[in-house]
């Protein structure tokens, strides 16, 4: 059955839709950032580090040697094109870097880090990842918080799975419908109030006002983990409570959006948390749960967790079945320790590691020797080259400790593996 052409008046809306899109981030590109401040920090997040992209694409052997072709989707003020920009040149990576956005306002922010940093090797569009036929196939696509804002997301997921090359990997991140709540309340709230009449400052100062007089009965009052409204300017309070285009997803819908545009879902970040068994220990329950498939288990989690305010994921094309991360840990595998904390000055004597996760503290139990493990774990040095600094206990002693470590801590992407 031949499908029908969308009428005149359906493109018309999704043009004027894109349109006020535009409007939004040429007005306030979002993140408010300051170019200067590359030259005190790195902002690092996920997607799109060079040690996840290693580790869940390309099973931890991604080939340093050869070019690294890269698309940034929507790369709004720069943030993942930074981050990855500056791993991929530290690494020695020669890196063919392409960024594209509708706004020339945010594109203008991204080229004055990029400038801040003296980073090489990018180059910049203005336009649409509707539209980027032109600039090839890319070895790895990052795509974060943007499929979400398109009239029709999934014009975005095949726009990227066909610059997807073969053995390609793609990272992305959209809304996730549980943890935002109150988001929808309050923009149902602000569009009764306010008009075209009204310009992005008219309409963040009444957004402010409205916040400001809700009881604490409030919805998104009561929700702790979504701060741009508090901490994000202008900018962060707009893209969260005053976007003209702006959907979030379950799990099952995410997937299926992934599966419809020819790609095949590698992993969700964090791993763990989409398993029912991170946060359940009922053996009758979990007897139950092993008869449901991957994504229905992945969709019972997000139900139980009630706190996923986004949802980010590795993907590939469907034909390229060889991806995904490595089967784990043996002697040569280099641990990449994926967290913020300085470890040089852990208590020896800490027998857990808490990491909280949108309000979830969860208690990792270490080995004894566990923490002498993480201060080795530099992306540099080979599990082998750790057993020997801290002791020289065989293997066979030393793997069933480094397990303790790698096994939570790498269902929660803070321990990841590369093969050099």
């Amino acid at each position: 059955m031949a499908r029908s052409k969308p009428s005149r008046g359906a493109a018309k809306n999704k043009s004027d839709t894109v349109a006020t899109v535009k409007a939004q981030y040429e007005d306030l590109p979002y993140p408010e950032r300051n170019p200067a401040d590359e030259k005190k920090r790195l902002l690092l997040g996920s997607p799109s580090g060079l040690p996840e992209i290693e580790h869940y694409l390309y099973g931890g052997r991604l080939d340093r040697s050869k070019p690294f072709r890269v698309l940034v989707a929507g790369g709004g003020a720069g943030d993942a094109l930074i981050m990855l920009a500056q791993q991929l040149a530290d690494a020695g990576v020669a890196a063919d870097i392409h960024y594209i956005d509708l706004s020339t306002a945010s594109r203008a922010v991204a080229e004055a880090r990029a400038e801040v940093r003296g980073l090489a090797g990018i180059t910049f569009h203005t336009g649409s990842l509707l539209e980027i036929e032109s600039l090839g196939l890319f070895d790895y696509i990052d795509c974060t918080g943007v499929l979400h804002h398109l009239p029709v997301p999934q014009e975005g997921f095949q726009s990227l799975a066909r610059a997807l090359a073969p053995q390609g990997g793609l990272g992305l991140m959209v809304y996730g419908a549980l943890g935002r709540t109150g988001v929808y309340d309050m923009q149902a709230m602000l569009r009764a109030i306010t008009g075209a009449e009204d310009d992005s400052g008219a309409k963040v100062t009444v957004a402010r006002r409205l916040l400001d007089a809700s009881p604490p009965t409030n919805r998104l009052l009561r929700n702790p983990y979504l701060t741009d409204h508090k901490e994000g300017g202008d900018a962060g309070l707009y893209d969260l409570l005053l976007h003209s285009t702006d959907r979030a997803y379950r799990v099952p819908e995410l997937a299926a959006e992934i599966d419809q545009a020819g790609l095949r879902l590698v992993s969700f970040v964090e791993p763990a948390r989409y398993d029912p068994g991170f946060y359940i220990r009922d053996k009758e329950l979990l007897t139950r749960l092993s008869a449901l498939d991957p994504i229905e288990r992945a969709g019972f989690a997000e139900l139980l967790a009630g706190n996923m305010s986004k949802h980010i994921a590795y993907c590939v094309r469907a034909d390229n079945a060889d991806a995904g991360p490595p089967e784990g840990p043996t002697a040569g595998a280099v641990p990449v320790l994926n967290l913020s904390p300085d470890f040089k000055g852990v208590a020896s004597g800490l027998k857990e590691l808490p990491i909280t996760l949108d309000g979830l503290t969860v208690k990792n139990p270490l080995p004894p020797l566990g923490i002498e493990m993480l201060k080795r774990c530099d992306g540099r040095r080979s599990l082998d080259t750790i057993r020997r600094e801290i002791g020289g206990l065989d293997w066979f002693r030393f793997k069933p400790q480094f397990d303790m470590l790698y096994k939570p801590l790498s269902g929660l992407n803070k321990l990841l593996l590369r093969f050099p």
